[in-house]
């Protein structure tokens, strides 16, 4: 496969005797292909291996407990715990010392007690081993599922091969050498292979080679054909020669999985750790960064992925900017190949290390907001903690010292040092609660909940944040073909001979000579892949394979009481003498047969008005030519087309000419060629609207949502199938119009367009009909990046076809058509609509909005947990020196609110009433004003009670009070019952956060999730166990009945406190708003664009000013969200939204949307935000040329040096990780 063009050809000629020998080697037939025989297809999967390329391993549980033990406050915890273990087995010489040494808090334990003294040290070990354990489980849990979602992906691509002469769909794994494969427009090539028979058959091989250029194939000069290609024009048949790790994309996949894995010997033997942040920053590398795209790939392909750690950091494996593109798709897997120089781990400047591991990735709102919260509220709780230590220590100094006046005896310091470790331990334990590793798993757990629900509402979702940006769509724009309508084409009317038909008449009255040539031209003239074939069940309707369009065609044939096939069989496909494929610039399609007697005729058919502009004669009522005036043509456009267009049919014209064989016309003179045609006939085809859509749309609108509709039909086609889908209703202010007119509103006098003329033209857009690719692009990023509405839109676009690639790239939510969708459509899109229908997409607007609210849920409860657990520590140990909720119950505490809770609240299913209000919007603050009413209100609520059982406990319950207890006392049943009563709180505190818009009843669907009943009751199981069994280590004193109905009672309180706090109105509340918001300063850091910054998200940029270096123990978010890297390494190129031209002229140099390796610095989030006001008042920032604010931009300017930059900066990134550093 190594060689190309004219030495390939001379290759085989002189090694197999031309193609045929080739076939004989390989024992199949180019007409037939394989037999299918079981035995010989099991015989070439040994010799040739099998389509697939090997997974990389997953992780083992041990890794995931492992990476979990590298949190920095459990290994803190961990330490303080040994240390305290150490010393509780020291005993001091001589019992009188050891009484001497400490006067303070009430005595000096007793024998006994003094012997339980390691309990504490070991219970913490546990309970560390325990939440290790449940977070390494999570993480299994989660990779698990996001394996069987790849496979699933993988298994949805098919290909198109020819076995024992019959063409079937084969999984892209199945395919063998020695198939024959059929290939056509929009298809990513599964294999390596030889060119048997093609027609105007270019490839885009820029994805191997670099070069941007389509490149021609034919049989006589260029056979080869290699995976991972794109097919940008033509059709054929090729003959598999290389499948799976031998194709050229195996090839460079097993290269790319050898070279990291290299560098990391390296770095291990160098022991390079360079980084001080060794431990802390191991966060996962993406599991299997090229699988997982899963889009196309083959069943069960889980590529390699190839992710090293450098220096504790990621290297993602994608390798320097000259993206090593990894497109895997039909199983194969294309890569750009350049220089894999760091791939090789080649360039060791330490600024190319640099670069490598600090490829931050984009993250999207909502983590964006999450982020600079988790950092808020971690840089409290370090605060509180190291106060609490400070406190306690002083505390403890001067009234041992100071008062008591004791002097510091020798013999005395380990008793002292164990109390300061015990003071040491209450104040982890405060950051341990404060803290929230949870937010992340709660979001991850959210996410893959949705994901994997959203499977069965026909959403196949590619990148995990699409699923949560869907939730804020503002503007949906939709194709109409196949989206908003059936896609079951039938011709219902048709125009010959001078005649208007309304319905389809009997043949016998059509003149026979206009009929004839019509069938030949429907037959030839359309793929030999389009047919009609037998109903699957008894009275059905026929089954269209194919080009839906000639579908209706053949089927007009059908109804003629005529057949295609015998005409077919008359001029197989490798007769035929040149073909002339449709595109969208051509929008008609042509196909040349040479005549017995050495003449040509072409037969034409396109879209109406465009091949009846080139039709000179038209067929009279006997079947003869005669000429076709212009004031004729106006008149049939008057009379036929705009009639059947007003009716919602699709017009279709069928043509011909004739040429002489002598001399043979020039076939690459397109211009003179597809011209002085003579038109047949025009056929009006019929397209229902499925019926569920006026239904869909209209909750859309409902939800805030504006449906626009781009196609590329007739106007009067698509204004009808509008009002009959409700986009446009009598009497609203709306704009249809075609390309033309759009262009011509949007652009100034140089040919560009101008933002402001958009801004004029979009908001009342509503149909925008005969629209190229380019329109839609330009619709879709002029939308994106206007700032003349008050919320910036975020944009979902559909699109089926290769040309769809860049507006779907460009929106913040891309979805592409599972069934009619080509290769390079599904490969540019976020979610796959698995039926192709446009009701799929509301189910995913429900599902994104009902992720933002669990995590809403989620913040709501953890949060009041986080104030009333810290406050409580923080002031008990103030004023009494030691914490009323010890290590232990604390991490209990901690488990149960972050990592249960996040499951049982982050699993609640969506409810219709997700979609009566309007989108959240980028910049709505992520705790709304209900939310912090209801935690300042608990938060109050709770911590009058535990204060008022703290100081007074011991008088209403008449029992002995816990406070100042010496240092290895045992359990008092006062701290159990507040510890008791905290629990009970929060267990009834859970069910209120199931609402967040003020609504009263909290128990609303509350059986619908069977998750979020299991682990309220498994908590409360095992509270009971843990007070009336948990002795010494849990610090607990079992309690009898009557003290637990108290518990309980105190408990229920919160459910009656919840309606109060209802009843308060918001207005009441005007602080205390904002927090979680995005603000303007942190979407934009005050960096230089062109910069040799790295990109530094907001918490990264926090750690750098040294404040909080361990606080890096969020680190542990990092690994929750490692595993969707899995998920989110696409191949997709690059950055999950390229902006990937500057302007859109460069863009129609370059359909195929790549950008070039010479491209220079293009931001690929432009930095400018939404909100006009304050831009006046940032207007000192640096704003970039297109004032583009990118969907998911968390707020993070990634203007990132494309010279530069490991995390590929074109969009050319496949190995494309999700990687949130926290």
């Amino acid at each position: 496969m190594e060689l190309h063009g004219p030495e390939a050809v001379i290759k085989i000629q002189e090694d197999y005797t031309g193609i045929e020998g080739l076939c004989k080697r390989l024992k199949t037939s180019p007409t037939e292909g394989l037999s299918g025989d079981r035995n010989d297809l099991d015989k070439r999967k040994e010799i040739y291996g099998e389509n697939l390329i090997p997974p990389k391993k997953p992780k083992t549980f041990l890794q995931l407990v492992w990476e979990a033990l590298q949190d920095v406050t459990l290994i803190i915890l961990e330490l303080a715990a040994l240390i305290s273990l150490g010393l509780s087995f020291y005993h001091p010489p001589g019992e009188s010392i050891g009484e001497a040494c400490v006067v303070v808090g009430g005595g000096v334990e007793d024998e006994g007690e003094a012997d339980a003294g390691w309990i504490e040290g070991v219970a913490i070990l546990l309970s560390v081993v325990c939440v290790v354990l449940v977070t390494a489980f999570n993480d299994w849990s989660k990779e698990k599922q996001f394996r069987g979602l790849q496979s699933r992906i993988e298994q949805e691509q098919k290909f198109q091969v020819v076995r024992g002469s019959q063409v079937i769909q084969l999984p892209v794994s199945d395919i063998l050498v020695g198939d024959i494969a059929q290939i056509k427009y929009g298809d990513l090539l599964p294999a390596d292979g030889v060119l048997i028979q093609g027609n105007d058959l270019q490839i885009d091989e820029s994805s191997l080679t670099g070069e941007s250029d389509h490149v021609k194939k034919c049989v006589e000069r260029d056979p080869m054909l290699l995976s991972g290609t794109h097919v940008m024009e033509g059709s054929g048949r090729m003959l598999v020669t290389a499948v799976g790790v031998n194709s050229q994309t195996g090839i460079i996949m097993t290269l790319l999985v050898a070279g990291p894995e290299e560098e990391e010997k390296k770095q291990k033997k160098g022991g390079a750790v360079k980084d001080g942040h060794q431990k802390t920053e191991c966060s996962h590398p993406p599991i299997h960064p090229i699988a997982t795209i899963a889009t196309d790939g083959a069943a069960g392909i889980n590529a390699p992925g190839s992710a090293s750690l450098i220096n504790g950091k990621m290297q993602d494996g994608n390798m320097e900017s000259n993206q090593i593109k990894v497109k895997k798709q039909d199983g194969a897997a294309a890569m750009e190949m350049q220089p894999l120089k760091s791939a090789e781990g080649g360039e060791s400047d330490e600024k190319e290390k640099k670069k490598v591991h600090s490829s931050k990735k984009e993250k999207s709102v909502l983590q964006g907001k999450l982020t600079k919260l988790a950092v808020q509220i971690g840089k409290a709780g370090l605060l509180m903690a190291a106060v609490t230590v400070i406190i306690l220590v002083l505390y403890f100094a001067i009234d041992n010292f100071v008062l008591q006046k004791n002097p510091w005896m020798p013999e005395c310091t380990p008793i002292y040092i164990q109390y300061f470790v015990k003071f040491f331990i209450i104040g982890v334990t405060v950051l341990v609660v404060a803290v929230p590793e949870g937010l992340p798993l709660a979001v991850t757990i959210s996410l893959a909940y949705s994901v994997k629900k959203m499977m069965k509402d026909n959403n196949l979702v590619r990148h995990l944040d699409a699923c949560e940006t869907m939730g804020n769509a503002t503007a949906i724009c939709s194709d109409k073909t196949g989206t908003l309508t059936t896609n079951r084409m039938t011709a219902v009317q048709f125009y010959i001979g001078d005649k208007h038909y309304k319905e389809i008449p009997d043949p016998g009255v059509l003149p026979p000579k206009s009929l004839d040539i019509l069938v030949n031209s429907i037959s030839i003239n359309s793929a030999y892949t389009s047919k009609i074939l037998p109903p699957d069940k008894e009275g059905g309707l026929p089954k269209q394979v194919g080009n839906k369009t000639e579908c209706g065609l053949l089927g007009l044939v059908l109804d003629l009481k005529r057949d295609y096939q015998p005409i077919r069989n008359q001029i197989p496909e490798d007769k035929l003498y040149k073909v002339y494929t449709f595109n969208s610039v051509r929008k008609s399609m042509s196909t040349v047969i040479k005549l017995s007697d050495g003449s040509f005729r072409m037969y034409s058919k396109g879209a109406s008005e465009i091949v009846l502009k080139k039709c000179s004669h038209i067929l009279n009522e006997v079947g003869e030519a005669r000429v076709f005036r212009p004031r004729d043509k106006d008149e049939v456009v008057k009379k036929v087309i705009e009639p059947m267009a007003c009716e919602g049919l699709r017009t279709i014209c069928v043509a011909y000419r004739d040429f002489s064989g002598d001399p043979e016309p020039s076939w690459d003179d397109e211009s003179n060629i597809l011209n002085d045609l003579t038109a047949i006939t025009v056929v009006g085809i019929e397209d229902p609207v499925r019926p569920e859509v006026p239904d869909a749309i209209l909750k859309c609108q409902r939800a805030g949502i504006t449906v626009r509709m781009v196609t590329g039909d007739n106007i009067n086609t698509a204004r009808a199938i509008a009002i009959k889908c409700g986009i446009i209703r009598p009497g609203e202010d709306f704009l249809c119009i075609d390309g033309k007119e759009f262009n011509r509103r949007i652009r100034n006098e140089k040919g560009e367009v101008e933002q402001e003329r958009l801004d004029k033209v979009w908001p009342k857009l509503r149909v925008l009909a005969r629209s190229s690719p380019t329109d839609k692009h330009t619709l879709v990023k002029g939308i994106i990046d206007s700032t003349a509405t008050e919320q910036r839109q975020v944009v979902a676009v559909t699109g089926d076809g290769t040309n769809d690639g860049p507006a779907l790239k460009k929106a913040d939510v891309g979805f592409a058509m599972g069934i009619a969708g080509t290769d390079v459509a599904k490969e540019a899109s976020d979610i796959i609509l698995t039926d192709d229908n446009f009701s799929s997409i509301v189910k995913a607007v429900m599902w994104g909005r009902n992720v933002y609210d669990s995590i809403s849920k989620f913040l709501q409860f953890q949060l009041t947990v986080n104030i009333v657990a810290v406050i409580v520590a923080f002031t008990g140990a103030c004023i009494t020196q030691d914490s009323p909720l010890k290590a232990v119950q604390m991490l209990w505490v901690n488990l149960i609110m972050d990592t249960f809770a996040s499951l049982a609240l982050a699993t609640e299913p969506p409810t219709e009433s997700l979609l009566m209000r309007k989108p959240y919007g980028r910049n709505k603050p992520l705790i709304s004003s209900t939310m912090t009413k209801n935690i300042l209100g608990h938060g109050i609520y709770q911590l009058i009670l535990i204060f008022t059982l703290l100081f007074a406990g011991e008088k209403i319950f008449d029992i002995d009070s816990g406070r100042n207890a010496p240092l290895h006392a045992p359990p008092s049943e006062h701290y159990t019952i507040i510890f008791n009563t905290f629990v009970m709180m929060q267990l009834f505190n859970e069910i209120n956060a199931r609402k967040i818009h003020g609504e009263r009843n909290v128990f609303d669907g509350i059986f619908r999730n069977p998750i979020f009943c299991t682990i309220v009751f498994g908590t409360f199981a095992l509270q009971i166990v843990i007070v009336q069994l948990g002795g010494k280590p849990f610090s607990c004193q079992p309690l009898n009945l009557e003290k637990w109905m108290w518990c309980i009672f105190f408990g229920l309180g919160e459910l009656v406190w919840g309606q109060v706090i209802c009843s308060v109105p918001n207005s009441k509340l005007r602080f205390l708003r904002r927090a979680g918001q995005l603000t303007r300063k942190d979407e934009l850091p005050e960096e230089d664009p062109n910069d040799d910054n790295d990109e530094i998200d907001h918490a990264e940029r926090e750690m750098r000013r040294g404040q909080i270096l361990w606080f890096r123990g969020l680190n542990r978010i990092q690994t929750q969200i490692r595993v969707v890297n899995a998920f989110r390494s696409s191949l997709y190129e690059g950055l999950e939204k390229p902006d990937s031209r500057s302007s859109i002229h460069n863009f129609m140099t370059h359909p195929e949307f790549r950008i070039e390796d010479s491209t220079p610095d293009i931001p690929l989030i432009d930095d400018t935000d939404d909100d006009s006001a304050r831009r006046r008042k940032f207007s000192s920032q640096p704003s970039s040329p297109n004032k583009n604010n990118n969907a998911i931009d968390s707020g993070i300017n990634l203007t990132i040096d494309t010279s530069k930059s490991a995390a590929s900066s074109g969009p050319a990134s496949p190995l494309h990780s999700l990687e949130t550093s926290l």
